[in-house]
């Protein structure tokens, strides 16, 4: 009688940035087998986000292998400030984390990772931010054997890509008639849009970050967007997810020049609108830039077909709520052992102070953030 040997998976801690860059293809297959998967866990994303922001000697990519095929990935980097942390890849101008999780070995590559990210939790603390809920780490937090904390963290505001009149038929009449006039108002003055190719999408997003550079002088910024690092970052991990089809690069033209870019990243299940940039003579011209955008992205999801959400991504900006969104609140997921739960502890407490102190700016101030229209 032959007796079947089940071999328990591999696990390796990778430190090396070169052999991050070799696992373009196994990351690409993982990534399209995670249901979860958001744009900003492709292999593109984030190692080019690495090569732009990465600290020397901090790469911990956990990566679990089941007959020699990649199943499990945590994108991780040791940090030492404000907290000896392990930290997801990808940074403040990520909008998801999340670690990667094949559906067809769920069970098995979900265990190794944990029992991996276990033992790394012995010295630092596994701080996930940016988790959309569903996201494959909850798996590792329900069975997670240790002290644990789950916060609050962004909120992200969401549309169904549905069609214009479908998606305007869900707003009160009034406000469903001022957008259909501001859709008009595009249409009389001729603007049209056009998806660019990945030959061209690099000429495409510098023009983007300079019509975004100009589109907000004299106005509060996110001063990242300006920096060259985060320019070239986005050239080097966009261009490829166009050609790939985890993203899309649209021109907006008007009399032949072109007077918008926007880049929305795309995984099965969601479209974000990342980055945009608006000559600002359209507003001269009281061309309303949100009616624009949303428009565009609604008819390429109808055309493409599927079921994707059509992400607006973090923040609360008023314009936004005219669409009538529903809101979706990232976790915070804290994982530690017995040694390192003081840790623990400090980035709840952290946390906290955090989230009371933007309650009391939000009572002080009646300003809203700033309008795109």
């Amino acid at each position: 009688m032959t007796t079947a040997i089940c071999r328990a998976p591999s696990v390796e801690v990778c430190t090396d940035e070169h052999a991050f860059a070799q696992l373009a293809g196994e990351w690409r297959r993982l990534h399209r087998a995670c249901r979860s998967a958001t744009p900003f866990q492709s292999h593109a994303w984030l190692h080019s986000w690495w090569l732009s922001y990465g600290t020397r000697g901090g790469l911990r990519l956990v990566l679990v292998r089941d007959h020699g095929e990649l199943v499990a990935a945590a994108p991780l980097m040791r940090v030492h400030h404000p907290l000896p942390a392990l930290v997801p890849i990808g940074g403040a101008i990520s909008d998801f984390c999340d670690v990667l999780l094949d559906g067809t070995a769920e069970a098995r590559g979900a265990e190794a990772l944990a029992d991996a990210l276990g033992d790394l939790a012995c010295t630092a603390l596994v701080d996930f931010r940016e988790v959309r809920p569903g996201g494959a780490v909850e798996r590792i937090y329900r069975s997670w054997r240790g002290p644990r904390r789950r916060v609050p963290d962004s909120e992200c505001l969401e549309l169904p890509a549905l069609p214009m009149g479908q998606l305007l038929g869900r707003l009160p009449s009034q406000r469903a008639q001022r957008i259909r006039n501001k859709m008009n108002k595009l249409d009389r003055l001729g603007v049209e849009w056009r998806l660019v190719g990945h030959d061209e999408t690099d000429g495409a997003l510098r023009r983007l970050i300079e019509l975004h550079r100009l589109q907000w002088q004299g106005r509060k910024v996110t001063p990242e967007h300006l920096r060259p690092r985060f320019l070239e970052h986005l050239v080097r991990s966009a261009v490829p997810m166009v050609r790939t089809g985890e993203a899309v690069v649209r021109e907006f033209v008007l009399d032949g020049a072109v007077v918008g870019v926007d880049l929305t990243l795309l995984s099965e299940s969601m479209a974000g609108l990342y980055l945009y940039g608006v000559d600002p003579r359209l507003r001269e011209r009281k061309a309303d830039m949100a009616s624009m955008l949303l428009r565009a992205s609604t008819e390429h999801l109808v055309a493409e077909g599927g079921s994707r959400t059509l992400s607006l991504l973090r923040g609360t900006e008023p314009y936004k709520y005219r669409w009538g969104p529903h809101s979706v609140v990232n976790q915070r997921l804290l994982l530690a052992r017995r040694r390192t739960a003081p840790l623990l502890a400090a980035a709840v407490g952290e946390a906290a102070a955090r989230g009371w102190g933007k309650k009391v700016l939000r009572r002080g101030t009646t300003a809203g953030p700033a309008e795109i229209s």
